[in-house]
């Protein structure tokens, strides 16, 4: 046995995407990190292992323009291209390759942390050292470093060092959550083991073990969905254990969810109720999938409140927008549907203060143990969102070491700070401007070649019958005047046009109707023209919607203009209990859109929007567009300053289409393996001795976030950004461009 030990600035434990991106987000900002695993493979729960798909603030499609940034979204964009038929093993290399590219990370596969050194008061405790046995290896290693991030799950650093914890669900009175229990339980959520088939082409049987559940014995084939063509993650209601300790009886969980799965196939294959002759079972997990356990105290609990109601904190950090989304206690079992959601109206923002433990003063935490409500948890506890929590926590603790500040102290005090590291790393946040001094494109005047100033589709690829509503979301930058929808109609009728403001920057919902109009229509084809003039004083997106008349038809239009979006209005079902949780809204003509014209020009696509600002879409779509290229072939952005400026480093950030919802199993395919609104190719160029020099190049790219590091310093007081050639995109996008000096 080997004995030895390891000192980094920041340990993080867990290898899952908290714990990968929290190594990366820290790594990336100058600090030596340690990340430990305690699996062969990086992912956790969405590993080879498990194979659970990454969900995150999208919702499956439900929140428009939601797909997270930063770490989790190259990972997704990198995913999607490599991987298009989502191959579990090819999720664990791109994993296992951002880790590794990564010089500052020393990364310890096969390692279970099990003792934690830590001393201090009860309220001011201090983690001095993590210990793990590297298994295959017989290393005992100790691990020291300033800050440890608990990414671990089940959170047992974090219990281990004496951080006050969470368990189960609050009683309702506790945090005045309606969906909480009138009395506080132990009762959490269940884990779950998946298995995946193939059609080999042959007849196949199947002898199933003794130990193989009876399902016909049971309410699953009445009370679930069971179909020949599932596999995997079809399977997330296999779910069993919640009244159990998910930890202590992981071993009993897992047996059952295995006897459950051979059963389910069993049933599948040999109950002559499928056509399932040719079906073989290609894959069964032996991990359990957790999906719930210990949860910290921070200095602030997310709630109920927070989620539904979009709490604006001032120290946001990341962003969820999975429905509260808990399940009945008896799993796989249960009599009641397998699962009950609560959809905010829009992404809500998450605050460093729940990122931290109130009581050890160097603890962080991200992933599922996180400081949250049991309800507020039935959001937060998804992949993409974990992941973000993770690379948040990460920048943290890297910026608060490198100002010699705690979490506590950092929340307080340093707050720009954070931002600014957040920003320029492109991480996911809502509603933070770059407002970074170092960005020397701050100080500069910015041009561009033609940017796209009006919005309007007008080529017909078929119709679409008026038989529910529809909601066309525009941006509003400086005002909506007349808007035109190309119909066809039986007979001359009227069609009713409201249009309602969204409530929040970041939803997309109609929220209060503002102006209202009764347009007549004529028999036939014709643009009906809806006078909607509206000012709202500051840029924002709005709603119009087209309330239902069957006796119209609106047209499909070939493409979506940037910033707009069409919804389907679905009515409520009569047996829903619950109104209030029912999405009436959701997007249709995904790709396409309806044919319309905005008469009045807009600014929401101006070359300001690229310089400062947002680095996503908030109140608009935050990016510079410029005019089709048949008008402007070789589209740029420029800078101008009033002095010569020493330039060092050019970023980019670029529009990867944050409205198409990507996943990394592929539960559903999107059809280009690269984003057609993502800049092919083009050149950075600054102006030297009055001649325009290239002074960096891209080719190729699929990525959103690109840094352009100068061989050598450039003095120039112009800089531009050419566009060659996009993705597929009709238009050149720019995001953001910032310039650096240090």
């Amino acid at each position: 046995m080997l004995t030895e030990s390891v000192t980094t600035d920041i340990v993080v434990v867990g290898g899952g995407l908290a714990g990968v991106c929290a190594a990366i987000g820290a790594a990336r900002q100058g600090s030596r990190v340690a990340l430990i695993q305690n699996r062969p493979v990086l992912g956790g729960n969405s590993s080879s292992e498990v194979r659970v798909w990454v969900c995150g603030a999208t919702a499956h499609g439900i929140h428009l323009f939601a797909r997270e940034t930063g770490i989790m979204g190259e990972l997704y964009v990198e995913n999607q291209f490599r991987n298009p038929d989502g191959n579990p093993y090819y999720w664990d290399l791109l994993l296992l390759e951002k880790v590794r590219a990564e010089p500052g990370i020393e990364l310890f596969l096969n390692t279970d942390v099990t003792e934690v050194e830590a001393d201090g008061p009860e309220d001011a405790r201090v983690i001095r050292s993590v210990t793990g046995w590297m298994s295959g290896s017989e290393r005992r290693i100790t691990f020291t470093g300033g800050s440890v991030i608990d990414c671990s799950g089940d959170g047992l650093v974090g219990h281990l060092a004496g951080a006050e914890v969470m368990r189960g669900s609050e009683p309702r009175e506790q945090f005045g959550e309606s969906w909480a229990p009138e009395q506080a339980g132990e009762d959490m959520l269940g884990s779950t083991i998946l298995f995946y088939t193939k059609d080999v082409g042959h007849p196949q049987k199947f002898v199933a073990p003794p130990f193989a559940i009876d399902i016909a014995q049971t309410a699953i084939p009445q009370n679930r969905v069971i179909r020949q063509t599932m596999s995997g993650c079809d399977f997330w209601w296999i779910e069993w254990g919640g009244h159990l300790d998910v930890v202590h009886d992981n071993e009993r969980i897992r047996d059952e969810l295995q006897a459950v799965c051979y059963g389910l196939w069993d049933h599948i294959k040999n109950s002559g109720q499928y056509d399932a002759d040719t079906l073989s079972l290609e894959w069964v997990g032996a991990v359990p999938g957790k999906r719930e356990y210990r949860r910290f105290v921070g200095d602030h609990v997310l709630t109920q409140h927070d989620v539904l109601g979009q709490t604006e904190f001032e120290d946001r950090v990341a962003f969820g927008g999975w429905s509260i989304d808990l399940h009945p206690v008896g799993g796989v079992y249960a009599s009641e549907k397998g699962s009950r959601h609560w959809h905010p109206d829009g992404n809500y923002h998450i605050p460093v203060r729940a990122l931290y433990s109130r009581n050890v003063t160097n603890l962080w935490m991200a992933g599922r143990d996180i400081s949250a409500s049991h309800v507020a948890f039935g959001s937060t506890r998804v992949m993409a969102t974990c992941a973000i929590l993770g690379e948040a926590a990460g920048i943290a603790a890297a910026v608060a070491g490198r100002l010699g500040a705690s979490p506590r102290d950092l929340a307080a005090d340093h707050v720009p700070e954070l931002h600014r590291a957040m920003v320029r790393a492109d991480a996911s946040l809502l509603g933070v401007r770059d407002d970074d001094p170092a960005n020397l494109a701050l100080g500069a005047e910015v041009s561009a070649s033609t940017s796209k100033t009006m919005l309007g589709s007008t080529r017909s690829t078929g119709r679409i019958t008026l038989d529910h509503d529809l909601a066309l979301v525009l941006p509003v930058d400086p005002e909506l005047g007349e808007v035109e929808i190309l119909l066809d109609a039986a007979e001359d009728t009227e069609l009713l046009v409201e249009l309602h403001s969204v409530g929040r920057p970041q939803n997309y919902l109609p929220a209060a109707r503002e102006r209202s109009a009764v347009v007549p229509v004529r028999h036939g084809r014709s643009w009906a023209r809806a006078d909607l003039s509206w000012e709202p004083g500051e840029a924002q997106n709005t709603v119009v919607v087209l309330r239902r008349n069957p006796l119209l038809e609106v047209h499909q239009a070939e493409r979506v203009e940037p910033g707009t979006v069409t919804m389907r209005h679905r009515d409520l079902p009569l047996d829903e209990a619950t109104p209030e949780q029912w999405r009436s809204w959701k997007e249709t003509l995904h790709g396409h859109g309806i044919c319309f014209r905005a008469t009045s020009p807009t600014r929401a696509f101006a070359p300001e929007q690229a310089i400062g600002g947002y680095a996503r879409p908030y109140g608009g779509p935050a990016m510079w567009v410029s005019a089709d290229a048949a008008e402007d072939p070789q589209p740029w952005l420029q800078l101008d300053w009033a002095e010569p400026q020493e330039i060092t480093t050019v970023d980019l950030v670029l529009d990867d289409d944050v409205n198409e919802d990507l996943i990394n199993l592929h539960h559903h395919r999107t059809p280009d393996d690269t984003m057609r609104s993502l800049v092919h190719t083009a050149r950075v160029e600054a102006l030297v001795d009055g001649q325009w020099q290239e002074i960096a190049r891209m080719e190729e790219n699929r990525e959103r976030h690109r840094s352009f590091p100068l061989a050598r310093p450039v003095r120039t007081d112009s800089l531009r950004v050419v566009v060659e050639e996009m993705n597929g995109a009709p238009t050149a996008r720019i995001v953001s461009l910032r310039v650096y000096g240090d």
